[in-house]
């Protein structure tokens, strides 16, 4: 697994496609900002979604914006450490994966206590995944530093 983290609208996924695949790669890009409304509405669900996704053994997936998979976990009161370990076991399961996350945890600290639960659990996923990861790169102005 390899991860990708850097601030909004910096040009992660654009860095991803055009330095870390191929150009005869094929990939599938999965966008974590569509949960928020439509996923996971129960707290049974969470047991087959999204883990049930069909990852081609001959693709690579990349997962993009996971900052909003941990928003709509947490939005919908669900179990979260149970959802941090499941797709753990996704990433580890599905190698070629490439998780690509923004840095929410910079700048003033929100007042709303929901807010800073967010970025709190963001960012302690974000360390359980680039402990994982088999590279980590932080991208700024569309530029990549690989820091592991």
């Amino acid at each position: 697994m390899k991860l990708v983290i850097g601030g909004v609208a910096q040009g992660k996924l654009d860095y991803v496609l055009e330095n870390m695949i191929e150009k005869t790669e094929k990939y599938d890009v999965y966008d974590c900002f569509f949960l928020k409304d439509n996923a996971c509405n129960d707290k049974e669900s969470y047991k087959d979604w999204p883990w049930n996704l069909a990852v081609d053994d001959e693709r690579i997936f990349i997962i993009d914006k996971f900052h909003y998979f941990i928003r709509a976990v947490l939005e919908k009161n669900l179990p979260l450490q149970e959802y941090i370990l499941k797709f753990m076991q996704f990433a580890e399961e599905n190698q070629d994966t490439i998780v690509i996350a923004d840095e929410i945890g910079n700048g003033i600290v929100p007042l709303d206590a929901f807010e800073r639960e967010y970025r709190e659990q963001t960012g302690r996923a974000e360390i359980l995944l680039a402990k994982k990861a088999d590279e980590v790169v932080r991208v700024i102005c569309g530029i990549g530093q690989k820091i592991k």
